[in-house]
């Protein structure tokens, strides 16, 4: 099997702690850490090497990227988009659009349900029945989809990628 041209990683955040002064600066639980960190050893063993990477403001997506990150050994800075934290997904899709041309794989870290919607709406309707009953079963937090996109960023549109993998972290207790 040949290796797509670009692949988009969609992870919706770890779990996070129920309260804090807003929403937008709930934290990461223990678990929610250990999760995230399992995500980033999948992605790593594999063998998907984010080189652009676009996060959500908001703090548990700030501590899941930190989590990831370290889980699959990048060295990367990423963009921190306060955009992403309210965006529906049109405003996701734009983001995407906007990642560099010479990007061969994006990663997405945000919120649901856009995360969630987010992959069904690019999906072409090819990926394995499978699969797709999985990523459709739920998107619980720290869930992750690969998708396959044979287009420049900026040509990506509805229906224009494959979900070619799903993963969910979970983390052993610490």
């Amino acid at each position: 099997m040949t290796q797509p041209a670009r692949q988009l990683i969609i992870l919706r955040h770890a779990k996070a702690e129920p309260f804090a002064s807003s929403d937008h600066e709930r934290v990461l639980t223990d678990k929610g850490h250990r999760d995230a960190e399992d995500a980033g050893d999948w992605a790593r063993e594999a063998g998907l090497r984010p080189d652009y990477a676009v996060v959500s403001s908001a703090a548990r997506t700030r501590g899941t990227w930190a989590s990831f990150s370290a889980g699959a050994e990048l060295e990367l800075e990423p963009v921190f988009d306060r955009s992403l934290y309210g965006a529906g997904t049109d405003g996701a899709l734009e983001i995407i659009n906007a990642a560099p041309e010479d990007a061969e794989t994006v990663l997405l870290i945000g919120h649901n349900p856009t995360m969630a919607y987010l992959v069904h709406l690019l999906d072409d309707g090819g990926a394995d029945a499978e699969l797709f009953a999985r990523v459709s079963a739920g998107y619980p937090t720290s869930a992750m989809a690969v998708l396959d996109v044979p287009c420049a960023w900026s040509d990506l549109d509805v229906g224009g990628a494959r979900i070619s993998a799903f993963h969910v972290g979970r983390g052993r207790a610490g």
